[in-house]
């Protein structure tokens, strides 16, 4: 699942995002230079379909599942920010078509303003419709959509159901979205309250929305996104993981599902972007990025990442350090969590460059993953929990994570 918040603090437009997907399937920061098509563009392949292209695109950052053309958040440049949700509604699923991700990515890609990106979205959703497996591991699997969109002077909140939508102005301090319709009427004529129940959206939005209301800069955001809800570590359950708070681990027999990736805009000024472009933000640094300044994807990030285990890429050297957290989060966190912070302290006050930042990161990560191997912490969780785990592990060719230090 997924939690998008927007603060309109009184200096400027805070937005975040965590990207709740398959827990195997690595998500990536990629950058596409702004392009002119010419006056006969031709077709665009998203996803599952084509679409007539137009004459110009933006510059984009997206932060993409390795295996689809759109991405699950991303920003442009001219300042404008979106993040998606799945939301459940009594509408039909529809054909393969446009997916949310597509949507998104079309919207920064064509849009100079939120309100503008807002309309994009809006007139391809009603021309295209939205439809089609949202996962690669479960093909079955598919949503409707809803959005923040923000820019430097404000916030949108989208939300469809099939081809209808509804729109509302962020208007207070601060606003979140999780798995569920949340704009009065709309809401009622479209929710599935069900399989919205089933997303514990409400729960995280309850943990989100006095977030975004309270947040003054980018490290309340941070913190926003670690946040297991009433306890420090995750609180597990059989039937979803630790769905019930925004810092989302996987581990649920019914809903299995992964904070894949993490987005803080800080839009008050020059509009600065900071990414995990690894999984579980409690275990993960936030590195400042812009969307003028792309990096040496292959340098930074390694190959592009699959759903297998890749000790060449950054995303799935992350989870050696991630997954070998989660046989005792409290005590493993406690090992690093100040360096961690000290870090991105440091950071916020004097951004460096980009590639330092992650160079940086990648040797703290190399040192906190040594430190755990050696501190040899005992598993703690329930039986039921590692055996999906284990499973995890199997499917993507991890061994157990511990035993794998030697591969960074």
């Amino acid at each position: 699942m997924c939690d998008t918040l927007v603060s309109l603090t009184p200096d400027g437009v805070l937005f975040a995002k965590n990207s709740d997907r398959d827990p195997n399937e690595a998500q990536i920061p990629r950058w596409y230079a702004a392009a002119d098509h010419g006056t006969a563009p031709g077709d665009l392949d998203c996803t599952w379909m084509s679409i007539p292209q137009v004459e110009h695109t933006n510059a984009v950052l997206l932060s993409q599942p390795w295996w689809m053309w759109g991405a699950e958040m991303g920003a442009n440049e001219h300042g404008v920010v979106i993040g998606n949700e799945a939301v459940f509604t009594n509408q039909p699923l529809g054909d393969p078509s446009l997916l949310g991700m597509d949507l998104l990515r079309l919207g920064l890609e064509r849009a100079a303003t939120a309100r503008e990106a807002v309309q994009v979205i809006v007139e391809l959703l009603e021309r295209h419709g939205q439809g089609g497996p949202c996962s690669h591991e479960k093909p079955g699997f598919s949503y409707h959509n809803s959005f923040i969109v923000a820019d430097p002077t404000g916030a949108i909140v989208l939300e469809t159901a099939g081809t209808q939508w509804a729109t509302e102005d962020v208007t207070g301090r601060g606003r979140s979205i999780s798995n569920g319709l949340s704009i009065p009427g709309f809401a009622e004529l479209y929710a599935a309250p069900t399989r919205t129940r089933a997303a514990s959206c409400a729960a995280r939005r309850g943990r989100t929305q006095p977030a975004s209301e309270a947040a003054v800069g980018v490290a309340d955001m941070f913190a926003a996104l670690r946040d297991h809800g009433t306890d420090p570590s995750p609180q597990w359950s059989m039937i979803n993981g630790a769905l019930a708070a925004p810092c989302v681990h996987a581990g649920g027999v019914v809903a299995s599902t992964q904070s894949t990736a993490s987005w803080v805009s800080d839009l008050r000024t020059d509009p600065l972007h900071w990414l995990t472009a690894t999984s579980a933000p409690c275990t993960s640094t936030f590195h400042p990025v812009r969307v003028g300044n792309p990096l040496d994807q292959l340098a930074v990030f390694g190959p592009a990442p699959t759903n297998r285990f890749d000790p060449a890429t950054r995303w799935w050297t992350h989870e050696l350090l991630h997954r070998t957290v989660l046989r005792d989060h409290a005590a493993s966190i406690a090992r690093f969590s100040a360096a961690r912070d000290l870090l991105e302290r440091r950071w916020i006050d004097a951004p460096p460059d980009s590639a330092t930042a992650f160079d940086e990161s990648a040797t703290a990560e190399r040192a906190w993953l040594a430190d755990l191997v050696a501190a040899d912490l005992p598993d703690h969780r329930p039986r039921w929990l590692r055996r999906i785990w284990r499973q995890l592990d199997e499917q993507a060719g991890v061994a157990a994570p511990a035993s794998m230090a030697g591969n960074r």
